[in-house]
């Protein structure tokens, strides 16, 4: 589904402000793959999604994604196929439509100045109901009014309503309180079961990276230092997971933005 082959990014090179951010970085993900990563700040984890997404070229490598070479396809043309949440619930949708204009964006069928069909708001409200944020009775709300869970939440259903080849998750939860990343997180690993789609998702909290999905890859210095799957995942705890970081950083894992339980 997607491979990324040899990939390197600096920033600012031959200056005094050079910082490596992706270095020789190869990773394959199969289709319905699901992936936590992990690693401090400065890791480079952001920065691998940026470099999937295109907001940048590359300094050298390959991206494949579904077999295409995308490597130097523009960010604008792989959103068609590239569905991506941010940490901050305000990205993502536009704050001054309502909940209904914004799923018929979503949906491809109109927007602000468009009339939404009868068809099309019985579909929407029965997608928002699943949310069980009672969503559905607030179609005509302005989306700049919704607390940020609830925000988040319809975000993650408008990036994953026409169902994308590849969901990025950049700490979608890391700016809620932990009852609503909970729910948004349940919200998640269900949406993703229920298309199949393949995800990647970045996330502070070390015991999620272990319970969700079906694979883990750690990034330290802009490279992956390691990836588990399979049964030997479903062995692991934390504590397992700080040891094989200080294995293979030389250094504990000592950063105040990490969830360790």
């Amino acid at each position: 589904m997607l491979e990324l082959i040899d990939i390197c990014k600096t920033f600012n090179p031959r200056t005094i402000f050079e910082k490596v951010a992706l270095s020789h970085v190869d990773l394959t993900v199969q289709d319905g793959d699901f992936i936590s990563i992990i690693g401090a700040n400065g890791a480079g984890k952001s920065t691998l999604f940026n470099a999937i997404c295109g907001s940048f070229l590359t300094d050298s490598g390959k991206i494949l994604l579904d077999g295409e070479d995308i490597t130097f396809v523009p960010d604008h043309i792989r959103a068609k196929t590239i569905g991506r949440l941010f940490q901050d619930p305000m990205r993502g949708s536009a704050p001054g439509m309502n909940i209904e204009e914004n799923l018929a964006l979503a949906a491809g069928h109109g927007g602000w100045l468009s009339k939404v069909s009868k068809a099309d708001k019985e579909a929407f409200r029965e997608r928002l109901s699943v949310l069980g944020m009672g969503l559905e009775d607030r179609m005509k709300q302005p989306v700049g009014l919704l607390s940020g869970g609830q925000r988040q939440a319809l975000t993650l259903l408008m990036s994953t309503y026409n169902p994308p080849k590849l969901l990025l998750l950049d700490e979608h939860t890391a700016a809620l309180d932990p009852a609503t990343a909970e729910k948004v997180l349940e919200l998640t690993k269900s949406i993703v079961e229920d298309n199949k789609l393949t995800c990647l998702m970045i996330t502070h909290n070390m015991q999620s990276a272990l319970d969700l999905g079906n694979r883990t890859v750690m990034m330290h210095n802009g490279r992956i230092i390691y990836d588990v799957s399979g049964d030997e995942r479903k062995g692991l705890a934390v504590k397992d997971l700080l040891g094989h970081f200080k294995a293979a950083a030389g250094k504990d894992l000592d950063n105040d933005r990490m969830m360790l339980v």
